[in-house]
């Protein structure tokens, strides 16, 4: 489903879907699976538990709103379809869509809306819709991202640089007009700022990237190995663009990039976690909810959802 949404990958059906179903479904399942296996919890999947924890806990932050909380995926179960369709059976006349992708990209918060407008356009009634386009500068989102590299700061100390990895777009989606890069360089500074980091202890690259195509730049990969080298001994890492602990963070950067760091002659490596169900998450989270849903908050119970 991820790899056939034209979203994600943008190009020709006749060109990508051979491919696809030729090439890439015979190799990816077998690597994916033994990615999982190293992170799989006693719950299942750490993104699908997180991801349920923040839907619980937004819930309880809304108690007495009046607002119904109903968690969709956009790949994989629950989905986006089954939420919509839940919301529809109990009356819902008002709903909220929240991404939580920070930053916006075609890729992610795009994709997001056209699945909802997918499963909309079969409703005979529709309801009123609201969908913020991402959150990445807002304040109580950098203040929450800057506690946890606080938080680590003070439990491992401060290390010789601090990586901010986002995950990675190809560089001609950017060249047709996609924020997304620019918008995690804004996060970044935004986040150093705020802690008051010198320039020269920080910096911003990407993850994640598939295929032979340039993506942005300068690559996480590269980036831990390079500092290594350089004589750079602890590393702390931070990716303010998950919302929630998932592969790309636990098995990507906790495991694989933590042993590239450490065999290329870094000495101490810490990757801080997602900002998950954390207090200061939820907050953030009440907080878009109370901003885009401003009038429809004191509305009648049942008519408003989030």
């Amino acid at each position: 489903e991820f790899l056939s949404d034209p979203r994600v990958v943008e190009l020709p059906r006749w060109v990508w879907l051979p491919v696809l179903h030729g090439i890439v479904l015979r190799l990816r399942p077998r690597y994916a699976a033994r990615a999982y296996a190293r992170i799989w919890g006693e719950e299942g999947s750490p993104l699908l538990t997180h991801s349920e924890h923040q839907a619980a806990r937004l819930t309880e932050r809304l108690a007495g709103e009046g607002v119904k909380v109903v968690l969709g995926m956009r790949y994989g179960q629950p989905s986006i379809r089954s939420a919509l369709e839940a919301l529809r059976a109990a009356g819902v006349g008002r709903l909220l869509v929240l991404p939580l992708f920070p930053q916006y990209s075609a890729v992610t918060t795009a994709s997001v809306f056209d699945a909802v407008a997918r499963t909309l356009r079969s409703w005979r009634r529709l309801p009123e819709v609201r969908m913020p386009m991402g959150y990445h500068d807002d304040p109580g989102y950098i203040s929450a991202v800057a506690h946890a590299i606080r938080m680590a700061f003070e439990a491992y100390g401060v290390p010789d640089r601090l990586l901010f990895s986002f995950h990675g777009l190809p560089r001609d989606a950017v060249e047709r007009g996609d924020p997304y890069g620019d918008q995690c360089q804004a996060t970044a500074r935004l986040v150093a700022d705020s802690m008051g980091l010198e320039p020269d202890r920080w910096q911003v690259a990407f993850q994640s990237r598939v295929g032979p195509r340039a993506w942005l730049a300068p690559y996480t990969l590269e980036t831990l190995t390079a500092w290594a080298r350089a004589g750079v001994r602890s590393v702390q890492v931070v990716c303010p663009g998950f919302a929630a602990d998932c592969l790309e963070t636990l098995e990507e950067i906790d495991i694989r990039y933590r042993e590239a760091f450490l065999e290329a002659g870094g000495e101490d490596f810490h990757y801080i976690p997602a900002l998950n169900d954390s207090p200061q998450h939820i907050e953030v989270l009440w907080q878009l909810v109370a901003r885009h849903g401003r009038g429809w908050l004191d509305a009648a119970p049942g008519e408003s959802t989030a």
